[in-house]
């Protein structure tokens, strides 16, 4: 048994209208062109009680005229392959945003590991800088915070120099 293909349901009112008014698909791509709303349809053929209206098909195809200057689409689409475009598009774009978030989320994880080897030499440099305020404050000499690198720098070298004697 072959497959049903599933139809969103933005197009299924189109297609009880053409069945339940007896409506070509040309006449339906018209009416959807045209704005109609597929709801109203029973407003617009109801000739028993007004019968003056002409019928829907007449209907839709003098508006059609009057707006757009021309007696049918250049085109004719079945509502069926619409929607059948429009599932695979679909599916389409969410292949296209899984792929996506995967790409993200591969990019993210060595980035997560850079930024947590950026803060270790961040706290090491701190650690250094702070170990060189100390130092310096021992020795009585007040450090200012903005030379406080290369306080360090200087203290790191004095200190290479007295244990390699």
């Amino acid at each position: 048994m072959a497959k049903k293909k599933r139809i969103p349901h933005k197009f299924l009112p189109w297609i009880d209208a053409r069945k339940r008014f007896k409506l070509s698909d040309a006449h339906i791509q018209m009416a959807r062109e045209l704005g109609l709303s597929p709801k109203r349809f029973s407003r617009y053929a109801d000739r028993t009680k007004e019968p003056w209206k002409l019928p829907l098909s007449e209907f839709i195809e003098s508006l059609y005229v009057k707006q757009f200057g021309k007696e049918r689409p250049d085109e004719v689409h079945k509502m069926e392959d619409i929607a059948a475009a429009h599932v695979e598009k679909r599916a389409a774009r969410k292949a296209e945003n899984l792929l996506e978030k995967n790409n993200q989320a591969a990019e993210e994880e060595p980035a997560s590991t850079e930024t947590v080897s950026e803060e270790t030499s961040t706290s090491e440099a701190d650690i250094k800088t702070e170990a060189s305020e100390t130092d310096a404050s021992a020795a009585g000499t007040e450090v200012p915070e903005s030379n406080a690198a290369e306080a360090a720098a200087a203290v790191n070298s004095s200190q290479d120099q007295a244990a390699s004697e």
